[in-house]
């Protein structure tokens, strides 16, 4: 059985929830015949690849799908690219906030996903959820670690696939927001997670 690492953030930025965590619990342990391995990650720049790469070592996954949330963005968006800066508006949950900073001093400008980003996308959309590929994963925390994942995978882990996707606020988190802020229920979100997942198992077929 093929085996996928997925994993979510922790709340950042005041917010008492991270949707793409608690969305990523609300999967099943196994989707489309793929295993699932489930981690949580920190909303740190440094540590959140620290994480990621001992992940890697423990699991040996087949591929590796990460999530964060986007707040304000109406669709799931999978990623098509991360770029090698880290400039952050707020500082990340260990008072970090870098600019003008390399993710990796001296790597490649920017990496593509290696994922099927337009197939997930598309599945998404079939099951009647918001979709669309996002051409910018940011400069903040999810960007890098979105680059780590794919610099790690094309120096140690050559022929491993990754990729990342974007989810929008959780409903119980539009509360105090700004009226027309859009936000999914967690368990569509989840479905929209299921779906991308369905789509790399068909991409391995």
């Amino acid at each position: 059985m093929k085996k996928l690492l997925i994993t979510g953030f922790d709340p950042f930025g005041g917010e008492p929830v991270n949707p793409a965590y608690e969305a990523v619990c609300l999967l099943p342990d196994v989707v489309a015949g793929i295993k699932l391995c489930k981690l949580e990650v920190p909303t740190e720049f440094v540590r959140s690849g620290a994480v990621l790469r001992d992940g890697l070592a423990a699991e040996r996954p087949d591929a590796v799908l990460c999530v964060g949330q986007a707040g304000g963005r109406a669709a799931i968006t999978p990623e098509r690219v991360a770029i090698n800066l880290m400039d952050a508006r707020i500082p990340d949950n260990a008072g970090f906030q870098p600019v003008d900073q390399p993710v990796v001093p001296g790597g490649p400008a920017a990496y593509f996903a290696t994922l099927p980003v337009r197939r997930m996308a598309e599945a998404i959309e079939k099951a009647g959820l918001p979709a669309q590929i996002s051409n910018t994963a940011g400069t903040y925390v999810c960007n890098c670690l979105l680059y780590t994942l794919l610099h790690t995978a094309a120096v140690e882990y050559p022929g491993m696939p990754g990729g990342f996707i974007h989810v929008p606020y959780a409903l119980e988190q539009l509360p105090g927001k700004p009226e027309g802020t859009p936000g999914l229920a967690l368990q569509q979100i989840a479905r929209g997670l299921s779906c991308a997942i369905e789509a790399i198992a068909e991409a391995w077929t």
